[in-house]
Formats: structure tokens, C-alpha cells, sequence
């Protein structure tokens, strides 16, 4: 993983944010934006919001993403590379990413409901705590980002669809992407297992793209499952498709991603950990690759 010498260390951004935290507010004012998609309609995002639920795991590496600076580091290659349109995360990673210089020209979507942290007693209760419409729309964010699990044996899960459509239904006053993250879950053994198998998927589909009160401005994210092509016939929104928790060769999953990617309805990836923290370090590399599967050019 090379070294980017131009980004600031952790010290600064610690400095510029006791000193002079307005140069936040007038970094957003002032960032270089773009169209959400360009002549293609694709797009690869890099997401970096599992960290606010407490999610630092990569393979059998639980605290890989426990290091900011390292974070940072891998964020700032990822977005350097040609063909990355933007990155997903919570306010404190986008701020420091906006500080750094690394958002300009680039699609920033807002993580929104973090609640639900991993492993605990109320893991399903994916409350909002991080962005909300009115703060993506004031700081020229492009879009913001719902989790949204569907567990029919939880009654918390009525009060997340609700706020989930409330969102859905503010981003799209401001004409704004909604991308909902939809998923039919289970808690087994005290755990909490997303089903993704295709009709679960396509369960999750049908409820995630009715929320709010217009689906104009409606992007769905979902995971790569088994029989895409008639998972992908549930909706007519734009989907982009997450690439979850690395765990075999990177070559197989660079394999799913190609096959779904030629699906009308999918639109792109939206991927963290699996280009982040690839197997031999090499974040550029394997950025490269995915951003060749998404805009042409790989095979």
C-alpha cells in the first residue's frame, strides 16, 4: 500500500478541528461537486460506515479497522484511484476525508442510522444517529444511506420502516438520492443473521422500495445473491450491490460482482472492506479492478 504524502496526519485534522472547526462547514460550501452519475449511469462507491456500529472486523483481523489514520490512508488511495465515484461514511470519516482534500469531484453519500451496533442486545433497533436529511442537504452531500432489517419476529422493526420512510421521504424533498440498505434478518443464538437467500432478498426488495411518499429519488443497495437475474426483477430501482464481508479468494468475488454487473437494474457496487483491506494490502490494485468491472475496461 503506497504512502500518500500530500494528505494531512491525524495530528492536523486534531489541530485544523480544536482551532479552526469552521473550516468544516466552509469546506462543504465550497467542495468541487459533480452529477451523481455520469455518461454511463454507474458508480463505485467506497463505504466506510461500519466502523459506527462498532463493526471494525476484516476476515479473522477484529479490530482492522480500530486504526483512523490507517483508515484514512486507505480511503484517500481508494478515491485517488480513476473510475472511484465517491465514498459512503458517517459525518466524522467524511469530514476528515472533506478536510483532507479528498472529496472534491466526488459523490459524498451520508450514513444515517447507526444504531443498531453489532452484537448488542438492541442490534435491530437501527435508530438514526448520524446524518439527517437537513444536514446532507445543507453540506451539498449527494445522497444518504439506510439501513433498513426486517425481522418479523422483532416488533422494533416497525419503528426502523417508519423512520426509514420518514428519510426516504425528507431526502427526496431536497432531491437528493435515497439509497436504502434492505435486508430480511433473523436473531439466532443471540446473533443477528441477515437471510440471503434469493426470496428473503426479494422479500426485502418489495417492503424496502415502498417506503416514504415518493420513490423518485429511491436507490436500493443489496447484497450479491444466488438467481440475481430473478432477484432483480422485484424492482425497477436503481440498485447498486454491497460487497460484504470479504471471505473467499478475491478472484471469486470479483467473478459475482461481473456477472451481476451486467443486469439492467444494477447500476454499480457499493463496496468497503473487500477493497480496503484486500488480502495483499494493495488498496489500489484492487480498486482498479472493481472500478474496470463497474466502467468498463476488465474483464
Amino acid at each position: 500500500m503506497s504512502h500518500i504524502s500530500s494528505r494531512p496526519g491525524i495530528a492536523e485534522l486534531t489541530e485544523i478541528r480544536v482551532r479552526q472547526p469552521w473550516r468544516i462547514a466552509e469546506g462543504w460550501a465550497a467542495r468541487k461537486r459533480r452529477d451523481l452519475v455520469g455518461a454511463d449511469g454507474r458508480l463505485l462507491i467506497v463505504a466506510a460506515d461500519h466502523p459506527a456500529r462498532g463493526a471494525l472486523g476484516v476476515r479473522a483481523d477484529s479490530r482492522a479497522m480500530a486504526s483512523r489514520s490507517n483508515l484514512l490512508e486507505r480511503l484517500a488511495i481508494a478515491l485517488s484511484r480513476p473510475g472511484v465515484d465517491g465514498v459512503l461514511g458517517t459525518p466524522d470519516i467524511l469530514d476528515d476525508l472533506l478536510l483532507m482534500g479528498a472529496l472534491e469531484d466526488k459523490v459524498a453519500i451520508g450514513s444515517m442510522n447507526r444504531g443498531g451496533l453489532q452484537g448488542s442486545a438492541f442490534e435491530l433497533d437501527d435508530r438514526f444517529t448520524a446524518y439527517t436529511a437537513d444536514e446532507i442537504a445543507a453540506r451539498g452531500l449527494e445522497g444518504g444511506k439506510m439501513l433498513t432489517r426486517i425481522c418479523m419476529d422483532d416488533p422494533g422493526t416497525v419503528a426502523t420502516l417508519e423512520a426509514s420512510g420518514r428519510a426516504v421521504t425528507e431526502l427526496a424533498s431536497h432531491g437528493v438520492m435515497a439509497m436504502v440498505e434492505p435486508f430480511l434478518s433473523v436473531r439466532h443464538d443471540g446473533r443477528v443473521r441477515n437471510l440471503l437467500d434469493p426470496d428473503s432478498t426479494i422479500t426485502s426488495i418489495h417492503i424496502a422500495a415502498a417506503l416514504g411518499a415518493t420513490s423518485r429519488h429511491t436507490w436500493l443497495k443489496l447484497p450479491v445473491v444466488e438467481d440475481l437475474d430473478r432477484v432483480m426483477d422485484a424492482t425497477t430501482l436503481p440498485t447498486l450491490l454491497l460487497g460484504g464481508d470479504p471471505t473467499g479468494h478475491p478472484d471469486e468475488t470479483y467473478a459475482s460482482w461481473q456477472g451481476a454487473l451486467d443486469l439492467p437494474a444494477v447500476r454499480g457496487l457499493v463496496v468497503g472492506r473487500a477493497l480496503l483491506f484486500p488480502p495483499d494490502g494493495d488498496v489500489a490494485a484492487a480498486v482498479d479492478i472493481a472500478s474496470g468491472l463497474v466502467h468498463g475496461g476488465a474483464s
